[in-house]
């Protein structure tokens, strides 16, 4: 064994030290790459289940005070009523689908008995200062049904987005059902919508795109990644050694272990 006495040494104690924390460090970050892979993919699929599904009347799913759930999000809902545009605020810093900052355009929906639905109506871009209300393509007037994808409420924890003072008049930054039903004074279905129909005239504004696809395979190859490597470790440490063994042999003129070749 003193042909290994080097392992002693203070920079293969830290090397050894080094190799034996990757490991169980490479070996977790495996297994939280699967966490984000069966995430994603358990996501991917009530995305697509509830986008496939027929479209329900809202109130089926929300009422007033109620928090969307995973399960319901993304579902296809209808409701019928009249816009009130007299109320209609703007949400600041959205992009569309080209990646160009705007507003989102939040109109308030009065449905048949006094209750308030959020449809967000889609994407305007933002002309010059973002300090004046934009001018906004009217929706239909008088009784109209739409039909859009019903969201969960919009908080600083869940969508990274701060909520900022002091804002010009009718602009926010969240889209949270709670805050518009203290600001409309009404009762406020929880959540509130993406419209997808009708289309607006003109294309404007844009309606928001499909949520689509997490890309969870991504996740399941950086998870066998960070295994392989994880036992790719021991194996480059065992190389490590040999190598030094034997240049340390012939340093000193000693055979190493490495088996003669037998001269032919």
């Amino acid at each position: 064994m003193h042909r290994y006495r080097f392992l002693l040494t203070r920079q293969w104690v830290i090397l050894t030290l080094v190799a034996l924390l990757l490991i169980p460090t490479m070996i977790w970050l495996g297994f939280w790459q699967q966490h984000r892979y069966e995430m994603r993919s358990t996501r991917n699929q009530l995305v697509a289940e509830a986008l496939a599904a027929r479209p329900v009347p809202v109130e089926r799913l929300t009422s007033p005070g109620h928090a969307v759930t995973r399960t319901e999000k993304y579902h296809r809902v209808t409701a019928t009523g009249t816009f009130d545009t007299a109320h209609e605020v703007v949400v600041r810093r959205r992009v569309n689908a080209d990646d160009e900052v705007g507003f989102h355009v939040l109109t308030p929906l009065v449905l048949a008995d006094g209750k308030v639905l959020l449809v967000n109506r889609g994407w305007i871009p933002a002309d010059g200062a973002q300090t004046a209300f934009p001018k906004i393509p009217a929706p239909p007037a008088g009784r109209v049904t739409v039909t859009g994808r019903l969201m969960a409420d919009e908080t600083t924890a869940a969508s990274g987005i701060k909520e900022v003072e002091g804002l010009p008049d009718r602009q926010i930054m969240l889209i949270n059902s709670e805050q518009q039903a203290r600001r409309l004074n009404a009762r406020v279905l929880g959540g509130y919508i993406q419209q997808t129909a009708p289309e607006p005239r003109g294309d404007t504004p844009e309606l928001l795109s499909d949520p689509g696809k997490e890309d969870a395979p991504l996740n399941y190859a950086y998870m066998i990644q960070w295994w392989l490597f994880a036992a790719g470790v021991p194996y480059g440490w065992f190389v490590l050694v040999r190598r030094e063994q034997r240049s340390r042999a012939e340093a000193d003129g000693q055979p190493s272990e490495e088996p003669a070749t037998a001269a032919v």
